[in-house]
């Protein structure tokens, strides 16, 4: 039987969607460093301290706006299974429990739709 693996996973997302609290510096630098796309607006704070910058504030950030309305559609279809006070609360000790769990959930919200 082969042992369990411990430790973090060794693979890393082939890209990021995250909301403008993660839009600082340090986060955006270790994302590129390795190697993982991104799509994170831009806080207007941030974006009017770069513009008053002139030349030295550098280019804005790219930004990809379909991407980042699939993120949308994702979060609220995770806060619709969160409706569920099973998959909320998570108290399913095994995964494969909780598995079914959501996938009970699922099937009920697509047979309400």
């Amino acid at each position: 039987m082969p042992r369990p693996r411990l430790g973090r996973p060794r693979k890393k997302p082939d890209s990021l969607a995250a909301d403008r609290a993660y839009s600082n510096g340090p986060i955006r630098e270790y994302l590129r460093r390795r190697g993982i796309r991104h799509t994170i607006p831009e806080k207007t704070d941030s974006q009017a301290a770069r513009l008053r910058k002139g030349a030295r504030g550098g280019r804005p950030p790219g930004f990809d706006e379909d991407r980042y309305k699939k993120r949308n559609t994702v979060e609220r279809a995770i806060n619709r299974l969160k409706q569920s006070r099973a998959v909320a609360t998570r108290y399913d000790k095994r995964g494969y429990v909780f598995l079914g769990t959501a996938t009970a959930a699922a099937v009920v919200i697509w047979l309400r739709t």
